[in-house]
């Protein structure tokens, strides 16, 4: 499985299809539909949030899809994917990769450490970790994950000076682990992403920048208000 996947996504743009709850696009037809359009645009993958969405869009197009579970706990600070349970039910409507928190905070590592260990035993699908630093890449790759994304780059507390993409981080990871990086964080433009693939990515996530119109409207409003 894992050489189909890394057949399939070398050198792609993964587009993640995801809606706020609430937001007029919070619906898993809908965002089938982004994802059906992300596939006609030449997308290798997807990458999606709950298994209601998951499963709607793995009905409606042919890629992997990279599945996550959201879940914001009172008191915790960790909210994708943060148990085994999640994992599982992420893993049960269909997702080929299952993303999950793998960062220092919560003093995370015994409990992902026990989540790899039951997925591996559970279900045929292969793992990514979400990262914020290099030191948690690293742990990453010693826990045994498939593929790393730094996809929590500027969400964690102690990387919250970070809110732009972060080549640096990126060029790093790909150089130094052994493991499948996937470029993920604060991409917005096609020359980003292309930068990302030449400092080593195995492939590109890309969110908001393609399938989020209030964040895309908001950049702009932004702008022009700069300029009064």
């Amino acid at each position: 499985m894992i050489k189909d996947l890394l057949d399939r996504l070398e050198r792609k743009l993964i587009v993640s299809c995801q809606a706020r709850k609430g937001q007029p696009f919070d619906s898993p037809y809908l965002l089938s539909l982004f994802a059906k359009a992300a596939e006609i645009g030449g997308a290798g993958g997807i990458r999606a949030n709950q298994p209601d969405n998951v499963i709607a869009i793995k009905n409606a197009v042919d890629l992997p899809v990279i599945g996550i579970f959201k879940q914001y706990i009172p008191g915790r600070e960790v909210f994708i994917t943060p148990e085994f349970d999640d994992a599982a039910a992420v893993a049960r409507a269909g997702a080929d990769i299952v993303a999950m928190d793998c960062t220092l905070r919560e003093d995370r590592e015994f409990e992902v450490r026990k989540i790899v260990s039951k997925m591996r035993n559970s279900y045929p699908v292969a793992l990514m970790a979400d990262v914020s630093t290099f030191e948690e890449a690293l742990l990453a790759q010693d826990l045994g994950f498939d593929f790393i994304a730094p996809t929590l780059t500027g969400f964690t507390s102690y990387t919250s000076q970070w809110s732009e993409f972060d080549i640096d981080l990126l060029e790093k990871m790909c150089k130094s682990l052994t493991i499948p990086v996937i470029a993920e964080g604060h991409i917005r433009t096609p020359e980003q992403a292309r930068e990302a693939i030449r400092v080593g990515s195995f492939a590109v996530v890309v969110g908001k920048a393609i399938t989020m119109p209030s964040e895309i409207t908001k950049w702009f409003v932004q702008e022009i208000e700069s300029s009064h």
